[in-house]
């Protein structure tokens, strides 16, 4: 995979990075991303979201910014802070409602400042589901509550995993296993192969994307014997992909499409559901994954983590993942300005 570590050019806006929920872990690895920039080469950015979050778990500089043209300048002595609405006394490990409206106020301003064009892109900490519904959140994710507000219908984005040494789709996300499927149909393969295809060559750079299929089934069906799934839904969907001129393969057994030689033979693998698609990754790049959402008119990554409420407070979370998803963020948007 392509290699786009070098600082980015100054002429491109920051990144927007939302710190997610205030008593989780987001603080704390936003905080050590910053630290880390120089190792890393990260591109500018600017965190959104509470002071008092950050300051509760690291001592180093922060610097309050009215505008993120500010954060640029800022940058290589402070995090630059773009700070949002008090969310009241902060508790590490301890989510409540307040907080849940601050994170989720906070990706609300990163969304609208990538979308003028102030920021780069955005990057997304984790938060709590729990308390985002409890005030009246609907949405499954982070993920469809962007492509809401970007104007997208959700079944035109598509969430990547990626890794060094893999990408990966599901087609179906947060859904029980009983029910994939039944919300398997060829438009949703279509439309999100689609997706991926768009961002491969958008975000990563890549002209002709290759992209391996998997079946749903066990051995892909064996023929129908396991199922009929990919007789009656996938082999349609690639064959209306191939007829559109993509690169797809498949529907192949799931099983034996991630191994090393095998990974060698395709850009992203889309797989038929959520843990067909994070079990590998998140067995070859645990920390270090980074979700990608294709499909939308702005760039947006996070960290494919959760809040981890259990270590939040302790000064022992990682920021691995979290200087993935900023260092993706800069390649792709680096990627995009060349295109």
């Amino acid at each position: 995979m392509a290699d786009h570590s070098s600082r980015l050019l100054p002429e491109l806006p920051p990144l927007a990075v939302s710190l997610g929920d205030p008593a989780g872990i987001g603080p704390e690895v936003i905080a050590k991303a910053w630290a880390a920039r120089e190792a890393h080469r990260l591109h500018p950015f600017f965190a959104i979201g509470d002071r008092r979050s950050i300051e509760a778990v690291w001592d180093g500089p922060v610097i309050a910014i009215s505008h993120p043209a500010e954060a640029s300048g800022i940058f290589d002595t402070a995090l630059p802070l773009l700070q949002v609405d008090d969310p009241g006394d902060i508790v590490a490990g301890k989510p409540n409602l307040a907080g849940a409206r601050c994170a989720l106020d906070a990706v609300e301003l990163a969304v609208g400042l990538a979308r003028s064009g102030a920021a780069s892109g955005l990057v997304t900490g984790p938060v709590a589901k729990a308390q985002l519904y409890a005030i009246g959140f609907t949405h499954p994710g982070q993920t469809e509550f962007v492509a809401e507000r970007c104007g997208v219908a959700p079944e035109n984005v598509a969430m990547m995993l990626v890794g060094p040494d893999l990408r990966t789709v599901p087609i179906t996300i947060h859904c029980p296993l009983a029910e994939v499927a039944t919300q398997l149909t060829i438009d949703l393969i279509v439309s999100r192969v689609r997706a991926c295809a768009r961002g491969l060559v958008r975000d990563f750079g890549i002209a002709v994307p290759r992209m391996a299929v998997a079946g749903l089934n066990p051995h892909a069906g064996e023929g129908g014997t396991l199922g009929r799934e990919e007789i009656d839904i996938i082999a349609p969907a690639i064959a209306e992909l191939r007829a559109e001129g993509l690169q797809v393969t498949g529907p192949l057994a799931a099983d034996t499409m991630f191994h090393a030689a095998a990974r060698a033979q395709y850009d992203a693998a889309i797989c038929m559901y959520h843990d067909q698609a994070l079990i590998p990754l998140k067995t070859l790049h645990f920390d270090v994954g980074v979700n990608v959402t294709l499909g939308l008119p702005l760039l947006r990554t996070s960290p494919d983590h959760g809040t981890a409420f259990g270590i939040a407070g302790q000064g022992i979370a990682t920021p691995r993942a979290m200087i993935a998803a900023i260092a993706l963020a800069g390649q792709c948007a680096a990627t995009r300005a060349t295109i």
